[in-house]
């Protein structure tokens, strides 16, 4: 029986392995999950995805399951009771990010009727392919310095390309990956 092939980053935990098979570069126009991904992506920073992805069960339910308009109305009693939170990363500055994020979030929505009508803008509505990197940073790196203007924090250029290769905005499954054809 042929094994299936995945990029090789999947392979080295058994918990990627869903989330690359599954959810890794599939499009998403959820807002919920567009808002959900782009915080995770910011709690990421300076850690590995893999801290993030074993507490993103955790993350949901603390955090509402991400719904902008409770995380924006967190208090300052949340926000000392997420820091005690050990099933998350307790990073002060990265929880009040969710938080800054959440209100920014809202005003995109009431400005633009969605947030995916806003955030797909940075790929003209369509993802950007594998071999594509250069598109791919620009779009990256214009997203970052736009969002920043907006409010939004931890959301670097790095983050900003890594969330767009999650939620399928740049389909970054290499070429040999069984995946790379199917999304």
């Amino acid at each position: 029986m042929n094994k299936k092939q995945r990029c090789y980053w999947s392979e080295t935990n058994e918990l990627f392995i869903p989330y690359h098979d599954e959810e890794w570069g599939v499009p998403v126009h959820d807002d919920r999950l567009l808002f959900e991904m782009l915080n995770l992506e910011g709690a990421q920073a300076g850690l590995s995805w893999l801290t993030v992805l074993k507490k993103r069960a955790t993350y949901k339910q603390v955090f509402n399951d991400f719904d902008a308009n409770i995380i924006a109305e967190y208090t300052e009693e949340k926000r000392a009771e997420l820091m005690a939170n050990p099933g998350i990363i307790r990073n002060k500055l990265k929880i009040n990010a969710a938080i800054e994020n959440a209100k920014a979030y809202l005003q995109v929505v009431e400005e633009f009727g969605s947030f995916d009508n806003y955030i797909w803008q940075f790929v003209d509505g369509k993802a950007l392919t594998h071999k594509q990197q250069s598109e791919a940073i620009e779009a990256s790196e214009l997203m970052s310095k736009t969002l920043k203007k907006r409010g939004f924090k931890f959301i670097g250029p790095t983050i900003c390309f890594a969330f767009m290769q999650a939620v399928g905005m740049i389909n970054d499954h290499e070429d040999y990956c069984f995946r790379a054809t199917e999304i």
